[in-house]
């Protein structure tokens, strides 16, 4: 493949080793990071530039590497006819809003666990007393990237839930200004994703295990991540049950780029738990490392 010239515009400053990876291979790379507090990462590695809006013209390949609002961005230079990995307003919604993936999924014959969607945690801590059990507390929007904000209850009656929202109530209700109550399910974590192509899902597909726990032994407080496992595999039973399903759509929105829903799987059946629509982390610099293709090529 003939060298190409590659602008990264990031947020927070996920895609670097990408970036890098892409300039190894032979490419020129041009690299945006939004967040001041975040400018000096990659510093020596990559060639950076304080905006990315004069980058446009010069680049074969613009990538986002996040939510939060990129897709509108990407869908404008798409739009355009730029060659553009990234998402679209769509897209950026069924990760950020929790309740509007839920139903997306609910709506192509997806089965989903019970939920329930609040503004106000005085509604929600009344909420649990009347309906005692165990939930689990997922923030949405730009709050949900806390990851020690997400809580799995561990009484049945609920009581360690209601102190939590009293803590977050007192604490975080300046950042959380919308959550979930997910009723807890029992069983195996797994995810499924897929690099779709603006047209249809690219084989093979992804099962990945995410661990999240700071400790060793699945214990502490959760992170980001603290690592993942994962293999290739062709289109199986989970990816059939849930990804392929929002084919068709992703379609329609000409998606490029990579999708994941992490899931519980029991003796019941597949409960999808959360899209991660944009390339994860570390998983998508697991994945280059496991391809054949130079990364470069494959993006473009």
């Amino acid at each position: 493949m003939e060298q190409k010239n590659f602008l990264f515009i990031s947020p927070d400053a996920l895609i670097a080793d990408s970036a890098w990876q892409i300039q190894k291979e032979g490419h020129n790379v041009k690299y945006y990071i939004q967040n001041p507090e975040e400018k000096d990462i990659a510093d020596g590695f990559i060639p950076k530039v304080e905006s990315w809006e004069p980058e446009v013209a010069w680049a074969d390949v613009i990538v986002f590497d996040d939510v939060l609002g990129m897709g509108t961005i990407a869908k404008k230079l798409r739009e355009e006819g730029k060659n553009v990995v990234g998402g679209s307003p769509y897209t950026d919604k069924l990760e950020d809003d929790r309740a509007f993936g839920q139903n997306e999924l609910k709506k192509v014959g997806v089965s989903i666990i019970p939920q329930q969607n609040f503004t106000s945690f005085d509604d929600a801590i009344n909420y649990v007393t009347e309906h005692p059990n165990k939930y689990v507390i997922k923030p949405s929007g730009e709050a949900q990237n806390r990851k020690q904000l997400l809580y799995v209850g561990e009484e049945d009656n609920g009581r360690d839930v209601i102190q939590v929202l009293g803590h977050y109530k007192n604490v975080w209700s300046e950042k959380i200004k919308e959550f979930q109550l997910q009723k807890k399910i029992t069983g195996v974590e797994v995810a499924v994703g897929a690099f779709f192509n603006g047209k249809e899902f690219i084989t093979p597909i992804n099962v990945n295990f995410e661990h999240k726990k700071l400790f060793p032994g699945n214990i502490g407080p959760a992170t980001g991540e603290m690592g993942t496992s994962m293999f290739w595999s062709q289109p199986n039973t989970l990816f059939n049950a849930t990804l392929a399903k929002m084919g068709a759509k992703l379609a329609e929105e000409n998606y490029v780029g990579y999708m994941d829903i992490n899931c519980i799987v029991n003796n019941n059946g597949v409960y999808p738990l959360e899209f991660t629509a944009r390339f994860g982390y570390p998983s998508i610099f697991i994945q280059q490392e496991s391809m054949i293709t130079p990364f470069g090529q494959f993006l473009y």
